[in-house]
């Protein structure tokens, strides 16, 4: 997808899911009634977040240091947090103070152990490849030493053989 329409896909995502809490907030039974459009909202601010900063980079796509973009980032930026702002006290009138708080809290809390998993996996990763090539360097070792093992015999029975044939034609 192309970086503007990514921007676009993203603040659209936003857009919709502020658009489909507003709507059913009234009718929701419980928080689970809205949940994917608060997964939406999310999706949608982590699109526009990552867009906006891959612009503010060196090298970003467009004209990013032209005032028509920066001002349409900063306003597109306050508007997203209005509307987050706007959709916490919706959804805390509706289910009950700290509600919210306790959405974002715990969502911040599974990205934390998602993340805190991975690391563990990539260094589980990295502790297998270290034991691998020990073993592989070990096994290396053990062959080399087989056949140096081999070799020397074989030329210390080719040796023995050739010093019995000068001692039998002596006789």
């Amino acid at each position: 997808m192309e970086p503007i329409s990514t921007a676009l896909a993203g603040f659209a995502l936003f857009k919709s899911a502020v658009d489909g809490i507003k709507s059913v907030i009234g009718t929701a039974n419980d928080v689970g009634d809205i949940a994917g459009y608060i997964d939406n909202l999310f999706e949608g601010e982590k699109q526009v977040q990552q867009e906006r900063n891959r612009k503010s980079g060196v090298g970003g796509v467009g004209d990013q240091f032209g005032v028509k973009s920066v001002a349409k980032e900063i306003i597109n930026a306050r508007l997203a947090q209005e509307q987050m702002r706007e959709i916490a006290t919706m959804v805390d009138l509706r289910f009950g103070p700290g509600t919210w708080k306790s959405i974002v809290d715990e969502r911040a809390k599974r990205i934390q152990q998602a993340k805190e998993a991975a690391a563990l996996a990539r260094k589980e990763a990295i502790k297998k490849q270290k034991e691998f090539e020990e073993n592989l360097k070990q096994g290396l070792l053990i062959i080399l030493a087989l056949l140096l093992t081999v070799g020397l015999f074989v030329v210390m029975m080719i040796t023995i053989a050739s010093g019995q044939n000068i001692v039998e034609s002596y006789r």
